[in-house]
């Protein structure tokens, strides 16, 4: 079965500044010498009201003796340090090779490259280098035309609405015709990975559940059942929710599935997400995921993997959306639209 998304904003609300302030402290001793606020242990600037020469003579004397010593300790343990550096473990370095094996299979070489707002790189890359078409039932191939949407859903809702609701394309820049715009892969991102050989795939369930109970993951679920369905369409309110620590994540997505809930599910997965581990920040990004055995060998978030075909040259799957809704204040969504392609 063949499937195709869109996704597109649905209204806009303004975005906010906010202004950060260096304060720098001073403070005056008694001998008259003033300290800025910042020390340093070697050069220390330092004055001292002794009247007796040999007391003078006895602190000068003791605070070279510590100053030499520091200065051997210090040194001392930057050889340590490098040592470490030097002669890493044999998994330390097997688990570097496997991430930059990685990272060269994930990331193409691009045509043009676009710097975000929020730190990310996107990467122009031709349509049919990308790394769908690593995989062996697609390899060779070129991407289709983008297919033709659903009757009645040709036209976004609301009218001429702009595809720029990602940070990255603030700046005006756009990837040129025929390339699609891909959020580069780093090395920080992998090492924040439990797994190396399990980067981008969600945690092996042992069995997915649809109700609102599990191992402390609380969720929300709305659903239908029991008919034919060929597509379905979802309006989602953007939020950047906090989460307390770097392994804790928040979304909402539409999940359209097949099969059972064994290990022959099935499911199309997309919305927005904010995830420390898998994106190094708390922005809320858009998001796809995909699976043919309930999680367990296939599927991938995004385009961290081959198989998710992506056509379209204005939105990049990862990327951050800006703006997000404020309580008491704007309101931000965007609609998803997951429809079967028939051939």
């Amino acid at each position: 079965m063949d499937m195709a998304l869109a996704v597109f904003p649905s209204s806009k609300s303004k975005l906010r500044k906010t202004q950060t302030r260096s304060l720098g402290e001073t403070r005056q001793h008694k001998c008259g010498q003033k300290h800025t606020g910042k020390r340093s242990f070697i050069n220390m600037n330092f004055s001292l009201c002794l009247r007796s020469p040999i007391a003078s003579l006895l602190v000068h004397f003791l605070f070279v003796f510590s100053t030499l010593c520091s200065v051997h300790s210090s040194q001392f343990g930057d050889h340590h340090l490098v040592a470490n550096q030097t002669f890493r473990p044999k998994e330390e370095l097997r688990k570097l090779n496997a991430i930059r094996n990685r990272l060269q299979r994930i990331n193409k070489p691009p045509v043009k490259t676009i710097q975000s707002p929020d730190g990310d790189i996107i990467d122009c890359v031709v349509s049919h280098m990308q790394h769908a078409f690593d995989h062996p039932l697609l390899k060779g191939q070129k991407p289709l035309d983008p297919p033709e949407r659903p009757r009645g859903h040709n036209q976004m809702d609301d009218g001429d609405l702009s595809e720029n609701f990602q940070l990255w394309s603030f700046s005006g820049e756009s990837c040129p015709e025929g390339t699609i715009p891909i959020r580069r892969t780093t090395e920080q991102d992998m090492l924040r990975a439990t797994s190396v050989r399990r980067f981008g795939r969600k945690k092996i369930i042992n069995r997915v559940r649809r109700d609102t109970s599990g191992n402390g993951h609380e969720h929300a679920i709305g659903y239908v059942t029991g008919d034919q369905y060929y597509g379905s369409k979802a309006s989602i309110n953007v939020w950047a929710p906090l989460v307390e620590n770097p392994y804790e994540f928040s979304l909402s997505q539409m999940w359209v599935i097949s099969g059972s809930f064994g290990d022959d599910l099935n499911t199309i997965e997309a919305g927005w997400q904010v995830s420390p581990e898998l994106y190094g920040d708390s922005y809320p990004r858009f998001f796809t995921y995909w699976t043919t055995d309930a999680y367990q060998a296939t599927g991938c978030y995004n385009l961290l993997c081959s198989g998710f075909v992506q056509t379209n040259s204005k939105i990049a799957i990862g990327a951050a959306i800006s703006p997000t809704s404020s309580y008491s204040g704007g309101q931000f969504d965007i609609s998803l639209l997951i429809w079967k392609v028939i051939f």
